[in-house]
């Protein structure tokens, strides 16, 4: 018991575990996820309704998103953004690990009569010989890849884009990781029964790593008859630090915001929203 409880307080290099896969495939765990993106009211997998709506608006505007505007989606979810894009008349592709809500996204451009091109696909082993106008990767998913990871990906968002073509993304900020403490708990179910419809303990160590700006939160679930660990990774960005990434790879930054509804820039913001655009 000594040494399982070692096991379980012990902390990993960072992104020495990549485990996000499981996350999105687990057949219960993908039902729940499903369910936290489709709240409305809730800023869980996805943001509230409202701002959804005001951030598409904006996101039209600012790119000109219209009729034959081509857009990609990296970890489109449900599609809530691409729907919506769509509805504007873009030609939108979605990509997701999940098959849930792949699924679901297709049934709904179905149901809408829109034109939707959604893969059930890992973003990071994307491939396509299509070029696009934008490319949008929404909710902080950016935060979850290791440096290696953020590279691979910056390069082939550079390939995908058309000259003069456009990444909007968004991550967390130093702020919110200057407020991160590590702690250790357990729970009985933990979540209310996110992890497993079964009974299971749920243990969760939240690491923090100062130098390299990232914290983990590593659950261990433990059932009757298996026991699963899951590492959430999330990097933290100075307007400095994510410049240097796109621009290291070739891209020129057009502007940073406090969100992806286009709110002004703020130094106090939790989370900020960059611009990088391919040259002609």
């Amino acid at each position: 018991m000594f040494d399982k409880l070692e096991e379980i307080n012990s902390r990993s290099a960072p992104f020495q575990f990549y485990t996000t896969e499981e996350l999105w495939t687990d057949e219960h765990t993908s039902k729940k996820m499903l369910e936290f993106h489709l709240n409305e009211t809730m800023d869980l997998s996805s943001r509230n309704a409202e701002f959804i709506d005001r951030s598409v608006q904006w996101i039209v505007s600012r790119f000109g998103v219209g009729k034959n505007s081509q857009v990609a989606d990296f970890g489109c979810g449900p599609g809530l953004y691409a729907t919506r894009l769509a509805e504007h008349g873009a030609d939108v592709t979605g990509i997701d690990f999940s098959r849930r809500s792949i699924e679901y996204a297709r049934q709904v451009a179905e149901k809408k009569g829109l034109d939707i091109t959604y893969i059930q696909r890992n973003y990071l082993e994307f491939d396509t010989e299509q070029r696009f106008d934008l490319i949008t990767m929404i909710f902080c998913d950016f935060c979850a890849l290791s440096p290696v990871q953020r590279k691979s990906l910056i390069a082939g968002f550079l390939t995908f884009l058309k000259p003069g073509g456009a990444v909007l993304l968004d991550v967390h900020t130093l702020n919110i990781l200057r407020n991160r403490e590590e702690a250790a708990g357990y729970e009985r179910n933990q979540l209310d029964g996110f992890w497993s419809p079964d009974d299971y303990f749920g243990f969760v160590n939240t690491f923090k790593y100062d130098d390299e700006r990232v914290t983990l939160d590593k659950y261990t679930i433990v059932e009757k008859n298996r026991t699963r660990v899951v590492y959430n990774w999330l990097q933290y960005f100075s307007r400095e630090s994510l410049a240097d990434e796109f621009e290291s790879s070739g891209f020129q930054i057009e502007a940073f915001y406090s969100d992806v509804a286009g709110t002004a820039f703020s130094p106090d913001s939790p989370d900020m929203a960059i611009v990088a655009r391919k040259g002609e």
